[in-house]
């Protein structure tokens, strides 16, 4: 068997590809990316690459159909990540989350691909004050970001049939500690702010309603929905946990009990917040029994606190790579990428981990 997973070099990428290595060892790995955030190790000597049996590099708008030969099924993580990168280059985040997603499924499905599989993100539900919403709630996303994963969902649906499964993963917000790590999700934030400063700020009113997913049990999920064999041909499926639904302010009480001595300072002068979303995870429940998420919050807290203090993070004078719509302005000045975040030469790609932070 042999599985393709785009975006790999990014935040979730290593967590799915370490899953993946570790329940079939036989299987064929192939891992695609653009390399963007390749230097972005917490460990410089940690190569998550290594376990997987390929890695491609290139860009998803220009994705190489002979790649696709002998694959039964894809992980498609390749994206554009967040609210701040979609505002600033917005018709990139169109290209890259609907038009390359939906073209790369219909490329997967002529070359006999048979499980597709979508990260998409709950952010589509936008601001749903009353209720936690399900996969039948109405949808009101708010940004680039969100509209284009929305509509990447209704392009897929039209490809899929009784011989090409696709599988929609509306994941929580990602938190946890990755070998590739982001602080710019709002618990990372936190308690990279506890272990750094020993402080951390609220930017919102603190009422905001955010559903969390450990990245190792998105790991999970992924690995379910890429091996599903029943349920409809395509399947839009909320992906966290109800126990996960958290107000930030909740998030960042959490952070002073697991890491004593911090201040925590709230702006109450702070506009409320309109993304705001609680959501239903019961369907994710049924369909997937046996890889349900496992981190608590408290253990997730703890685990990232702790790698933090083991690699030093407090120590480091640079912690823009921490941060992907910091990583991309510097690429884009130091001009390694075009406007269109395309890489700028032959050899861009091959020098960025020697120019990337110079």
């Amino acid at each position: 068997m042999k599985l393709l997973i785009t975006g790999n070099m990014g935040y979730v990428g290593p967590r799915v590809v370490r899953r993946l290595r570790d329940v079939s060892p036989r299987t064929r790995l192939v891992g695609f990316d653009a390399g963007y955030f390749g230097p972005c190790l917490m460990d410089p000597l940690e190569e998550p690459e290594r376990a997987l049996d390929e890695q491609v590099f290139g860009d998803v708008r220009a994705f190489p159909a002979g790649l696709l030969d002998s694959v039964s099924g894809v992980a498609h993580l390749a994206g554009i990540s967040n609210d701040p990168i979609g505002k600033a280059w917005e018709s990139v985040t169109w290209e890259v989350n609907r038009d390359a997603t939906v073209a790369l499924a219909a490329a997967a499905k002529a070359a006999g691909v048979r499980s597709f599989v979508f990260a998409s993100s709950c952010s589509i539900y936008g601001c749903a004050e009353s209720g936690a919403r399900s996969e039948q709630s109405e949808t009101h996303p708010l940004t680039a970001y969100a509209k284009s994963k929305l509509a990447a969902e209704q392009g897929l649906s039209a490809l899929a049939d009784g011989t090409f499964r696709v599988t929609c993963l509306r994941f929580a917000t990602a938190c946890g500690f990755s070998p590739r790590l982001r602080l710019d999700l709002v618990l990372n934030d936190f308690v990279a702010s506890a272990v750094r400063d020993f402080s951390l700020r609220i930017l919102s009113d603190g009422t905001p309603w955010r559903p969390l997913i450990h990245v190792s049990d998105m790991a999970r999920a992924i690995e379910w929905a890429l091996q599903r064999t029943g349920g409809p041909p395509f399947l839009v499926v909320n992906a966290g946990s109800d126990e996960w639904n958290y107000q930030v302010r909740d998030l960042a009480e959490a952070v002073a009990d697991r890491i004593p001595g911090i201040q925590v300072h709230q702006n109450p002068n702070a506009p409320p917040d309109k993304r705001t979303y609680r959501v239903d995870f019961s369907l994710f429940l049924r369909l997937a029994p046996n890889h349900q998420p496992e981190m608590s919050l408290y253990g997730a807290i703890d685990e990232m606190a702790g790698m933090l203090r083991e690699t030093a993070y407090a120590e480091q004078t640079d912690t823009d790579q921490f941060s992907r719509l910091r990583v991309l302005e510097r690429l884009t000045r130091n001009g390694m990428l075009t406007p269109e975040l395309r890489w700028a030469g032959s050899r861009a790609r091959m020098e960025v981990e020697e120019a990337q932070w110079a």
